[in-house]
């Protein structure tokens, strides 16, 4: 199968990596030129969860119209770059391709849909997968839990199967699942809970914790984002979300999330995709999210910030 990955970042490397070791033709799309000609010149390095390997028939491009009409197009760059990566890839993946995207958030389908047809595209979830660049052309693969696909409109069909067995021989542990919005929300959840707060108390999630005030405030964003989908009706498998982000938040007390690794590195986040798009659709459906819009505000100053030392 001829696979591009666009968004070739540490996860992304891990996906073009591990795929083009199981034998696909696989294209790394990717604006870092460094990061490109490094794989290029001796191949991608992974280390790691996944096993250590150095792949040199991954090809690495920083022009999508290089890699021509694929079979799967998996889109794996920051929330943000959803909707570019779409229209960039829609004229060159051809018509029959699945679109393939992961990403942390809400919204991904629809910034999609704005460039392409949707009758193609699959949603995805990466469950405790981590990873981290370590230079040009080198990836470690910090830990793999569970990669989650589903069907946009839902349903298990001979193509989700498919992709789903893709992954599975590539060595991943990846499972399809008949309602993939379900899961995202549940995810979603967890992000509220952990993202902004540990950004704006640059804190880990284990310390964020220990915090009695801190922890308030994670959970009082999480609340708001649990009414919003309770509002929606979307089907949710736990009766007690304080309960479901604990749970989660104990099994990686060490973890930083990305937001607050994207501000250590004084760049933008996906803040607008997680606890940023909690009052945008709080106004739309009348419910209050003060503690979001709070850290939200606070997030979006910083970003200014960052901005202003870019120019």
């Amino acid at each position: 199968m001829k696979i591009a990955v666009i968004g070739a970042g540490a996860m992304g490397s891990i996906y073009a990596a591990l795929m083009a070791d199981a034998g696909h033709e696989v294209w790394a799309v990717d604006t870092w030129r460094d990061h490109v000609d490094a794989i290029n010149a001796h191949g991608l390095q992974v280390e790691g969860a996944s096993g250590d390997r150095t792949v040199r028939t991954v090809r690495a491009t920083t022009r999508i119209a290089d890699v021509g009409q694929c079979d799967l197009c998996i889109l794996a760059t920051k929330a943000s770059g959803v909707g570019p990566a779409a229209q960039a890839a829609a004229p060159v993946i051809g018509p029959d391709a699945m679109v393939l995207t992961i990403q942390n958030g809400l919204g991904a389908g629809d910034r999609i849909a704005a460039h392409m047809p949707s009758g193609n595209v699959l949603l995805g979830v990466a469950d405790g997968f981590g990873a981290s660049m370590k230079g040009p052309g080198h990836a470690h693969h910090n830990s793999m839990k569970l990669i989650r696909i589903g069907e946009l409109g839902g349903g298990i069909t001979d193509r989700l199967k498919r992709v789903e067995a893709l992954w599975q021989e590539a060595g991943f542990n990846a499972r399809a699942f008949e309602n993939i919005t379900q899961l995202i929300w549940e995810k979603f959840l967890c992000n509220v809970t952990f993202s902004a707060p540990c950004t704006t108390f640059n804190v880990t999630v284990g310390e964020l914790m220990a915090h009695s005030d801190h922890w308030q405030i994670a959970l009082g964003a999480m609340l708001e984002a649990h009414d919003i989908a309770c509002a929606k009706g979307v089907p949710l498998s736990f009766d007690d979300p304080v309960a479901y982000v604990t749970a989660f938040g104990a099994g990686m007390p060490n973890a930083r999330p990305s937001m607050l690794l994207d501000h250590m590195a004084r760049r933008a986040s996906e803040l607008d995709a997680i606890n940023g798009i909690i009052p945008v659709m709080g106004r739309e459906m009348g419910i209050s999210t003060p503690y979001n819009d709070t850290l939200t505000a606070i997030l979006r100053q910083r970003e200014a910030e960052f901005e202003r030392e870019g120019a």
